[in-house]
């Protein structure tokens, strides 16, 4: 099928951010006297930070400010942030299909740190759209990320291939009509937690 579009998922998918992602929740956690497991992180990736912080509380019985938690936690990150490199079969894609066709960055990351990481990875010049977590009401498994972009590029949804990385992301992509590849499939990111 010809695509019109590609749409990319940022972490774990344009860039291998998890483990980093993952060592800045672990520091924030621990200091709130949250458990939160390399696993759990993992079969959430996709959703926002401040809700996770808020559904992490709630189930714990801890009491914090969800949204403070999310900014301690993304300043964690952005302390890492020079560790983070380019996952290159996904920027292949990107660099093959740039200024052939539209493409764009459909994450759920604050649209600070997204820009943050895009400009440190100098790969901002290739994408003609952008969507945050600030960006709809509704975040992954929902579609609106999706199609909020291929509304931003012009494209409709069933002309728009997504690359993901997390089953909520690929789950919203599959329910926007759009095809999805599993980045999964050919990219593991390292494991801060394995065999420990």
């Amino acid at each position: 099928m010809q695509f019109e579009a590609y749409i990319f998922d940022m972490d774990g998918t344009l860039v291998d951010t998890m483990p980093a992602h993952y060592l800045s929740w672990r520091e924030v956690t621990q200091k709130h006297g949250l458990d939160f497991t390399e696993d759990r992180f993992y079969s959430l990736g996709g959703m926002p930070t401040e809700r996770i912080f808020a559904m992490l509380s709630e189930e714990q019985g801890v009491p914090l400010d969800p949204e403070e938690c999310a900014h301690e936690k993304e300043n964690a990150f952005i302390s890492m942030i020079s560790e983070v490199e380019p996952i290159e079969p996904v920027l292949d894609v990107v660099r093959e299909n740039h200024q052939k066709i539209p493409l764009a960055v459909a994450t759920g990351a604050m649209q600070w740190v997204m820009h943050r990481i895009l400009d440190q990875l100098e790969l901002r010049q290739y994408f003609k759209a952008f969507v945050a977590s600030e960006d709809t009401q509704r975040h992954k498994p929902f579609p609106d990320v999706f199609l909020e972009a291929a509304r931003r590029l012009e494209v409709n949804p069933e002309k728009c291939c997504v690359y993901e990385d997390a089953q909520l992301g690929i789950d919203a992509a599959a329910a926007a009509g759009m095809h999805v590849i599993d980045v999964r499939k050919f990219h593991t990111p390292r494991r801060i937690t394995a065999g420990a």
